[in-house]
């Protein structure tokens, strides 16, 4: 490494010498003149590297283990395909609020009146949601909220007590 990087460095200095004793008398010389040496200059040092680069390829590639290697062929076996029972689907236990009396009595409705009831309800200030005749929280927020400004929350504790809660709000 160290004769390549001596050799480099003379070459590069043999260039920057030429290039820079040349232009010394040229003070008188036009920018067309200046312009030429500076490129035949460079012109140098670029054909000194690429020398350098081409003599370091040139001297032979690195020695490395092949890469290459032969695959081995396994034969393929054959299982016999066994039959797995498919998932069924298992409805969600009832709880939460969907399970409440006041929801199974709401949906026991039809849509109409589902709908007659949330608007109703909306009209008095208590539900926010949209008139869709579905059952969520905003619905029974609303339901709970009314009931206990109205008859009470015992009322809709019931599947029964919450249908008479609906008709009473219907008519």
């Amino acid at each position: 490494m160290l004769p390549k990087l001596r050799t480099t460095a003379t070459a590069i200095a043999a260039t920057l010498s030429l290039g820079l004793t040349m232009p010394a008398p040229a003070h008188a010389w036009g920018e067309k003149e200046q312009n030429a040496l500076a490129a035949i200059t460079a012109a140098g040092i670029i054909g000194t590297l690429v020398y350098q680069n081409n003599k370091r390829r040139a001297s032979g590639p690195i020695n490395r283990a092949p890469s290459y290697y032969q695959p081995t062929y396994q034969q393929p076996t054959y299982q016999q395909p066994r039959y797995q029972e498919p998932a069924r689907y298992q409805a969600p236990a009832s709880s939460g609020l969907y399970a409440t009396p006041a929801a199974r009595a709401f949906n026991g409705l039809p849509a109409g009146e589902r709908r007659l009831v949330q608007s109703r309800l909306a009209g008095w200030g208590y539900y926010h949601g949209g008139i869709d005749g579905a059952f969520g929280p905003q619905t029974y927020r609303a339901i709970t909220a009314y009931a206990g400004d109205t008859a009470g929350t015992d009322q809709i504790s019931t599947v029964a007590g919450a249908y008479d809660f609906y008709t009473q709000l219907i008519r």
